[in-house]
């Protein structure tokens, strides 16, 4: 029994040494900035910036600090906040970041794009989208399962019951991405946010030639070119039978949401502007008060 015991007794002292000088010789030293930054960063992993995780994040961060340059790099949940925190932390400047939005490339309603078929299948948007067009003509448009809501972390997208399409609440978008990947079609865009929240942008990424995008949706853009053509910046191109709009060159005149035949060209937050007939009505009624 003792011999037992002496025995194991030395195995594990043998091997507790073999331990100790193996972890002293292969020991890998963590740069303390790391988990400093990591502590300042949100821990939303939500793979945003296009690491994996905040621990990914941080890595690069600190690596980046030491190349000099923070430039490129960018926590969305957190915003200039957080990126400010830790370029004091890192002893580094960065320049400050214009803030993005999700935007749905879509405006096929119920109203402008009508079912023709039924969908019985697995109900998600990549599954409906991998084995049919969807439940319209058009082979483009949102397919209305929500699979952008389900990869939302902070609830900023909902399906709205009355028109099938999902809706972005941009108090709440981080603009981590999430949705701009869960959507098979790629109709979510980052974009950005703009002054005041004003945005133009076109609603639909169908390509399919002008009559057979109007006839899929009322709604559709049919690359006519007029929108191009009326846009003194370049900020407008016609490709695919699809215009798109720049918003880095785009001015938010909106004279091409003017021109645009089908209405496929979206302005966000705009004052709305009164009718010639309104502003009379304004007037004549403010001469009465004023003859009061």
């Amino acid at each position: 029994m003792l011999i037992a015991v002496l025995v194991l007794g030395t195995i594990a002292l043998i091997a507790s040494v073999i331990l100790f000088v193996v972890s002293k010789k292969f020991a890998v030293e963590e740069d303390p900035r790391l988990g400093l930054v990591s502590e300042v960063l949100p821990g939303a992993n939500c793979g945003g910036c296009g690491f994996p995780g905040c621990s990914g994040m941080a890595d690069a961060l600190v690596k980046a600090a030491d190349a000099g340059s923070l430039e490129g790099l960018n926590c969305p949940v957190g915003g200039q906040k957080v990126m400010g925190q830790v370029a004091d932390l890192l002893g580094m400047a960065i320049a400050n970041a214009e803030p993005m939005v999700a935007v749905v490339r879509c405006n096929g309603t119920c109203e402008h794009r009508p079912h023709t078929v039924v969908y019985d299948g697995l109900q998600t948007c990549a599954a409906m989208n991998s084995c049919s067009m969807g439940e319209t003509a058009c082979g483009f448009g949102c397919l209305g399962c929500g699979d952008c809501v389900a990869a939302c972390q902070f609830n900023a997208i909902s399906l709205n019951p009355e028109t099938g399409l999902p809706e972005v609440d941009e108090d709440k978008c981080t603009s981590c991405g999430a949705c701009v990947k869960a959507c098979p079609r790629h109709i979510i865009e980052l974009r950005k946010k703009g002054p005041k929240g004003r945005r133009v942008y076109v609603s639909c990424v169908n390509k399919d030639k002008g009559a057979i995008a109007k006839k899929a949706c009322a709604a559709a853009c049919i690359g006519c070119g007029k929108c191009e053509k009326e846009c003194k910046f370049e900020a407008i191109t016609i490709e695919n039978n699809l215009s798109y709009i720049d918003w880095r060159k785009c001015k938010m005149c909106k004279k091409c949401v003017a021109v645009c035949p089908t209405g496929a060209i979206t302005a966000v937050n705009f004052p709305v502007s009164k009718t010639k007939t309104e502003e009379t009505i304004v007037k004549q009624e403010q001469a009465k008060e004023e003859q009061a």
